[in-house]
């Protein structure tokens, strides 16, 4: 990256409310991790934290942890504990329709738009009935030795109009089969694909800005397809939340130009950007749409139930590499959306809705994510303790230096460079935050700080209390409160949950093998995914390094975790098979299925005629209970 960062952590903590400041002094800072991490108990580093909570909790001596933990594995295929199974229910390719063709790598655009997009991500499971719903699935990317006959070795328009249609959304119904398991039905009204060239609007504050102006749209507002989809969230008028990630690799120039240092801090690059779509689509070379690139990196909200709808790009939200977007509705009936931006040394944000939420008239929710106020937090702790106190900045035209002097002259350069705004106001750089989960048993939520090779290297990313280790090969899991439980609050208390780690590479005086809830039984490195069951139990999902060697030995593939957020504990629920990454987790009501993804499996997962494929799979027990209880 070409832009130097600012963090400022440095400022002294006031005294924290009474019944916070009982416990916090309870705290860890990184001298007494290190002590702490002598302690024979599993779950001492987590006993320890001022934000631990009562809540509802099993019968006395039972675990919320209602399985028996596997061990790690290299095997390519998904494993889960003794009584569950694992089986595909969609796979790339797949048809979601009557008349789709098979998968083939010779499909053209048509084709797979008739099927299940590629490389499967963040997903919501929506119930219509007990029998039936309907489920939305990002397909973030495409890998281009798979996706081509000849590997990719040659680019044409056609082909890159392939690779649009095997990305963005895909929403296809699902319903009860006489087993009374969920299957895909091909002929739901409702499936349909959303890709890298469907019509869809943008509005909000930037709608109609000059930076979001190109030739082919004078007016600003309306803009083709969505792409590296990451995660998602979904909101409680019914509506689909996909969020734009990597978006920078999609765009370049034939020409080797110089890039403005707003667009360099987002990753546009002069040249070839990766997929090389600038090639046969001049909308994507930034020589000759150099606005292109300012359309994407939104939160897209779809209507699901209304095959005929266009997805809107709330450019409230801020423009930034999008990991999820966690939607909860505050006491006072207003919408808050947590948000990650997924690079190393960015930054996490909170979206307040300006109106409330309306439960007993939907429809006049449709457009709550278009007017608010959009928030980037820092983080403060005393002697580098690892939890402190938080605030959260505000991102307004015309406050904490977001002014023309500062290189933004209205609401809408706020929101298109959020990442440039975030700097200015002093908010904490952070070690790639991903997705973000709030807890449903309690107020807390949580944080997957993924990894960052930078800290302690780059300016203004120097350790602090909430990033607490140089070259974080590992990373770690935050998680913070609002003050008083509002999360309108412009203040929180914060801790770490969980710091990844090896124990059996590092002695227990080293950071680096984790905090005192990881043991050669649970170790993992890479959280990515998160989320929440309806019991409050926390599932952890990894994309790290697989080499099961080095610093890694003993971890093998990534893999899904379960964790309680009140003791600590942490088991280990699921393998995936070899090169993949495991991304995407959802329930159905009941909790007696889980939906979870896989992507870009490397060996012969999901294959036909020897190709891989990105599954989602659904687990279930054999006995039709409850999901890790």
């Amino acid at each position: 990256m070409s832009h130097v960062e600012q963090d400022d952590y440095s400022n002294h903590l006031d005294s924290a409310p009474s019944d916070f400041s009982q416990i916090v002094e309870k705290g860890l800072n990184r001298r007494r991790f290190l002590q702490a991490a002598t302690a024979t108990s599993s779950v001492a580093f987590f006993a320890a934290s001022p934000l631990a909570n009562a809540m509802a909790r099993p019968p006395k001596n039972q675990s919320l942890l209602g399985f028996d933990a596997i061990a790690t594995s290299t095997q390519d295929t998904v494993v889960v504990p003794a009584g569950y199974k694992a089986e595909s229910l969609i796979a790339w390719g797949d048809p979601i329709h009557p008349n789709a063709a098979p998968f083939s790598q010779l499909n053209t655009a048509l084709d797979q738009e008739l099927q299940f997009g590629d490389n499967n991500d963040g997903m919501t499971f929506l119930p219509l009935s007990r029998q039936r719903a309907v489920l939305a699935v990002n397909n973030e990317s495409t890998n281009y030795a798979d996706l081509f006959e000849d590997k990719g070795a040659t680019l044409t328009a056609s082909k890159v109009h392939r690779a649009q249609a095997a990305v963005g959304v895909t929403i296809v119904e699902l319903q009860r089969s006489h087993r009374g398991d969920w299957q895909v039905n091909v002929n739901g009204r409702l499936n349909r694909r959303i890709t890298a060239y469907t019509e869809m609007e943008l509005t909000g504050p930037a709608a109609g800005d000059g930076n979001l102006k190109t030739h082919a749209d004078p007016t600003g507002t309306q803009v083709f397809g969505t792409f590296n989809n990451c995660a998602n969230g979904a909101t409680p008028w019914g509506t689909y939340l996909t969020c734009e990630e990597n978006f920078n690799g999609f765009f370049g120039s034939h020409n080797k130009i110089e890039v403005p240092e707003k667009d360099a801090r987002y990753g546009i690059n002069s040249g070839d950007g990766g997929f090389r779509w600038h090639q046969f689509d001049e909308r994507f070379d930034i020589e000759k749409e150099p606005n292109e690139n300012h359309r994407h990196g939104w939160v897209v909200e779809i209507d699901p139930m209304n095959p005929h709808s266009k997805p809107k790009k709330r450019t409230a939200l801020g423009r930034f590499k999008h990991e999820n977007a966690a939607l909860t509705i505050n006491k006072n009936g207003k919408v808050v959306v947590y948000l990650g931006d997924d690079e190393r040394g960015e930054h996490l944000y909170k979206f307040v809705s300006k109106n409330k939420y309306n439960q007993h008239k939907p429809e006049k929710n449709r457009d709550l994510l278009d007017e608010g106020t959009l928030y980037v937090a820092k983080f403060s702790a005393q002697d580098a303790e690892m939890h402190g106190k938080g605030e959260w900045l505000e991102l307004t035209f015309g406050k904490n230096g977001l002014t023309p002097e500062n290189g933004f002259n209205n609401q809408a350069e706020v929101l298109i460079f959020a990442r440039q705004a975030a700097t200015q106001v002093g908010a904490t750089t952070m070690d790639r935050p991903e997705w973000v989960a709030i807890n449903p048993k309690s107020d807390q939520v949580f944080c997957t700080l993924t990894n960052n090779k930078y800290r302690g290297v780059r300016e203004g990313q120097e350790v602090n209390g909430a990033n607490p280790r140089e070259n974080n090969i590992y990373g770690h899991i935050i998680r913070w409160e609002p003050k008083n439980g509002n999360h309108t609050s412009d203040d929180f208390f914060w801790d770490i949950y969980v710091m990844a780690g090896n124990p059996e590479q590092y002695p227990n005086t080293d950071l680096r093998s984790g905090s005192n809830n990881i043991n050669k039984d649970n170790m993992f490195n890479s959280p990515d995914g998160i989320g929440f069951d309806n019991a409050g139990r926390l599932w952890i999902q990894t994309d790290g390094d697989y080499s099961n060697s080095g610093n890694f030995a003993g971890m093998g593939n990534n893999q899904m975790l379960c964790g309680d957020p009140q003791t600590g504990e942490i088991k280990r629920f699921l393998t995936g098979p070899i090169g993949c990454e495991i991304t995407g987790l959802t329930f159905s009501p009941d909790n007696r299925t889980l939906f979870v993804g896989v992507q870009h499996p490397s060996q012969s997962f999901s294959a036909i005629n020897g190709i891989p494929r990105s599954t989602v799979m659904k687990i279930t027990r054999e006995d039709g209970g409850i999901i890790g209880a």
